[in-house]
């Protein structure tokens, strides 16, 4: 896929959004929604989207949705740093295939890091036991208020 091109209405990030698909939420207001990644590199992986906005990447967002979406983005690592006592905070984003991009739906990856344990690969492995994703998000959303 190229860096620019149209967004797909029906990726799998745009059809959880609409509630066409399951996740494991953590957050959700008028401007954003995270949730746990199923293939997470790292227990705690969340992912943060924008609602309402058909960005394939950051390159496209808005200008004048940026600074309350980033702030969720903000808000969502520290309840996640909080929940998870992580060693470190990944903060990541992909735009485009060639950067490591998989789902055309701007997202932003939360992963809480451990000097003692290697990560999983993106979007790679098995998919993670959503009993677990529950209870792990379970503790975010705790931090969350």
């Amino acid at each position: 896929m190229t860096l620019h091109a149209d967004y797909d209405p029906d990726n799998i990030f745009a059809k959880i959004v609409r509630g066409e698909m399951p996740s494991v939420k953590v957050f959700e207001d008028e401007t954003a929604l995270a949730f746990m990644d199923v293939f997470p590199q790292s227990e705690g992986h969340t992912l943060i989207i924008p609602k309402e906005v058909q960005a394939r990447n950051f390159l496209d967002m808005p200008t004048e949705r940026v600074g309350a979406y980033m702030e969720r983005v903000q808000t969502v690592a520290r309840a996640v740093e909080k929940a998870l006592n992580p060693d470190g905070v990944v903060v990541t984003q992909f735009n485009g295939a060639p950067a490591g991009q998989t789902v055309f739906h701007l997202h932003f990856h939360v992963i809480p890091r451990w000097t003692d344990k290697a990560l999983s690969g993106h979007a790679s492995g098995q998919m993670a036991d959503i009993s677990n994703l529950e209870a792990i998000a379970a503790k975010i959303r705790a931090e969350l208020g």
